[in-house]
């Protein structure tokens, strides 16, 4: 039985008036870990248990660690997690709660996964947060499920962080002859790693992370991300940070489900109509969720800035 469960998709009132078109809402922030990460950790976590593994070593913004950490407890497996200093102090504890050993370090993912896989031994496996074929697999279940509805969607919208996400769908897509959707991408500014290798045509490295959406947070796209975006339709867009903070305000109003700011990139570009939903009526949002916010956080976060709110490019 798999570690996640089947999310509901509805369509949406709220984000479709303020789009102009109808948007249905693929709900993983109701995942038991809060976050469709579960998906392709949980499938991960399955097939390293059944091969004999006795530890999970995970690196993580925070997401992705919570989910090992679930995925571990329900198969009684130890977990390790390796966070960076960025990481939530809510995010580390809800790591804590279930039970896996969590390790600070790193001012960004890169210094904190290469940490966890230096940790590594012959009956331990690597969890990774994003680039693995097998999180890929999992993940492609969330358009499995969709496409059980009968709901073919014009465009799928999603946020990219490291690209597991964006890689699952893709394989989603491919796999239930849905290849000629485009995906639109969304990601803050400071953590679009895949809009600047889009613009420039090649997989660049982010100097640092200055986002606060830190879910987003690898300088790097993953290779297959890269290679996925030149063999099919798809259109990156980048937000600011108070553009996706906003949303998430809203959409806790509109939906009273409470999502962080790397979910709210995404749910920006609906409520801003966003020039890359032109021409597509029938838009796929996935919810991706997120629990290293709260609304105090929020409200930190939105009290910090200055920026206009109307900031899409």
């Amino acid at each position: 039985m798999p570690l996640h469960i089947e999310t509901p998709l509805i369509e949406s009132e709220p984000l479709s008036q303020a789009s102009g078109r109808r948007i249905w809402l693929k709900l993983e922030a109701l995942q038991p870990p809060g976050s469709f990460k579960i998906r392709g950790v949980g499938l991960a976590c399955e097939f390293h248990v059944r091969q004999g593994k006795r530890r999970f070593i995970s690196s993580s913004g925070g997401n992705a660690g919570i989910a090992a950490a679930y995925a571990g407890r329900h198969l009684s497996v130890p977990v390790v997690v390796v966070v960076p200093e960025s990481t939530t102090e809510r995010a580390r504890g809800l790591i804590r709660q279930q039970g896996a050993e969590l390790i600070v370090h790193g001012a960004t993912w890169n210094e904190a996964n290469a940490l966890a896989q230096s940790m590594l031994g012959d009956e331990d496996a690597f969890v990774h947060p994003f680039d693995d074929p097998l999180l890929w697999q999992g993940h492609a279940s969330l358009i499995d499920e969709v496409a059980s509805t009968g709901v073919k969607p014009d465009a799928v919208v999603l946020s990219m962080g490291g690209g597991g996400l964006f890689c699952g769908v893709a394989e989603g897509l491919r796999r239930n002859g849905w290849n000629d959707v485009p995906v639109i991408t969304a990601e803050t500014v400071g953590a679009d790693a895949f809009a600047r290798s889009i613009a420039a045509n090649e997989r660049m490295t982010l100097d640092a992370i200055t986002s606060i959406a830190t879910s987003l947070g690898a300088k790097q796209v993953c290779e297959q991300a890269f290679l996925l975006a030149g063999q099919r339709p798809v259109h990156p867009v980048v937000v600011s940070d108070l553009a996706a903070v906003q949303a998430c305000e809203r959409f806790l109003d509109d939906h009273r489900i409470l999502v962080e700011p790397a979910c709210g990139a995404s749910l920006a570009l609906a409520y801003d109509k966003a020039e890359a939903l032109q021409g597509f009526d029938n838009v796929l949002m996935v919810v991706c969720g997120g629990v290293t916010a709260s609304v105090d956080l929020l409200r930190q976060w939105k009290a910090n800035m200055e920026e206009p709110w109307n900031t899409l490019s």
